[in-house]
């Protein structure tokens, strides 16, 4: 017998227009949601003039493609710019708007909080955010199942941003924040099990592995060179796409272009994307006038062009936690290069598909590229092997597993009304 449909709410801290993976992958699952019947309540962060003006022109699918269906409903709450990256969100505090009232007028049968630290503060260290842990008040109160989905590394993000000496100081008292914060939640649900193991070791509770975070296998697919951006221009490409910003080692790349250079002077690094790094990068990058391209942000077919059409996707960062670009480029049919990190070795499988490159080595980065480009043979086995090697993560096959954990849990839990 089918299941019944279920009522879901859904809290965000990142939704269109603003860009980031998070975005892109909350849209997706609650489209997908939509799709299979069941009715939704998203609760998203609301664009508002403190926003630079191109963030809310975006080309992005977003609430446009949802209100069409009748078993859909929306509330944007209050938000002001985060601290540190003033593109995107961070929710005002509960003295400004109630989750629980949303939720008492929804009633629904589970709830999602999608990158839950970020809605509280954590992103912020405390100084912004909405103060405490969303949608839980009411699960209490009703005993109906909550659900916190991780999608970044933020122990990395906090790393990278403090420095080592500074969170040395405060590492002592992380497990005690992870736990306190983690014991909110019916069940805590990673994407990669690296990064699950390590959230275990930091005291996490109630954490578990589902591949939930999938791409559409068939909107990225080597067939889309036919959209290449620049098809004019043959020579050996190498790209880069996701946020300019400091986490992300996108600035390495400029140091990692002139080894490879040295060896292949023809290559071309095209970087695409946008953040506060934005003028660093176009400074660096104008020593290579005619070899580094920096793109800016890409949307539709162009950005699916530029999958098919590298011959290696590069990634510099040591924060993915399981990386959404680095799948699309194996969908797309390009071998990765990426620096080691946790999720990163459940995607790149050293020599069958690309390659793991030391992290914050660029020499060691820039021999595995020189390597694939200078032997022909091995660069189309790995572009042979990049798409098999990920479809398994296709968007349809993950929601479904996400979708049979939000079952499970509604079947064993006693909601009370309120």
């Amino acid at each position: 017998m089918k299941n019944k449909p279920l009522r879901i709410a859904l809290f965000t801290g990142l939704y269109a227009p603003f860009l980031t993976g998070v975005s892109v992958a909350v849209h997706q699952r609650v489209h997908w949601l939509l799709k299979q019947g069941h009715e939704v309540f998203l609760v998203h962060p609301e664009i508002n003039n403190q926003y630079p003006p191109q963030v809310g022109n975006r080309p992005m699918s977003g609430l446009s493609e949802l209100q069409p269906f009748p078993n859909f409903s929306a509330f944007a709450f209050p938000t002001e710019p985060l601290i540190l990256y003033k593109s995107l969100p961070q929710p005002l505090n509960h003295r400004h708007w109630n989750d629980t009232k949303l939720l008492k007028e929804f009633q629904p049968d589970v709830i999602i909080v999608e990158e839950a630290a970020q809605m509280k503060g954590l992103y912020a260290f405390f100084l912004q955010g909405y103060g405490r842990s969303v949608g839980s008040e009411y699960a209490k109160q009703t005993k109906t199942p909550i659900i916190s989905v991780f999608h970044t590394d933020i122990i990395a993000y906090i790393r990278y941003y403090l420095g080592d000496i500074f969170f040395n100081l405060i590492s002592p008292i992380l497990p005690f924040v992870i736990k306190q914060f983690s014991e909110t939640y019916d069940v805590n649900l990673f994407p990669s099990r690296e990064q699950l193991a390590k959230y275990k070791k930091l005291q996490c509770q109630r954490c578990e592995y589902v591949p939930y975070q999938g791409i559409d296998c068939e909107k990225f697919h080597p067939r889309n060179i036919c959209y290449d951006p620049i098809p004019d221009d043959k020579r050996p490409t190498i790209l880069f796409v996701g946020r300019i910003t400091a986490e992300k080692n996108v600035t390495q790349l400029l140091d990692i272009y002139p080894l490879i250079a040295a060896q292949i002077p023809d290559v071309h690094l095209v970087i695409v994307g946008s953040g506060p790094l934005d003028a660093e990068i176009r400074r660096r990058a104008e020593k290579f006038p005619h070899g580094v391209t920096i793109w800016g942000e890409s949307h539709g077919k162009e950005l699916l062009g530029w999958f098919a059409r590298a011959d290696i996707f590069v990634n510099p960062s040591v924060t993915e936690n399981f990386c959404t670009t680095t799948n699309e480029a194996l969908a797309s049919g390009t071998p990765v290069v990426a620096a080691f990190a946790p999720s990163t070795t459940e995607q790149v499988s050293s020599g069958v598909n690309g390659f793991l490159s030391k992290p914050n080595n660029p020499q060691d980065f820039a021999e595995n590229v020189i390597t694939i480009l200078k032997n022909p043979e091995l660069k189309a086995k790995m572009t042979e092997q990049a798409r098999p090697s990920i479809l398994e993560f296709d968007w349809s096959a993950c929601t479904q597993k996400f979708e049979d954990k939000l079952y499970e849990l509604v079947n064993i839990s006693q909601k009370v009304d309120v």
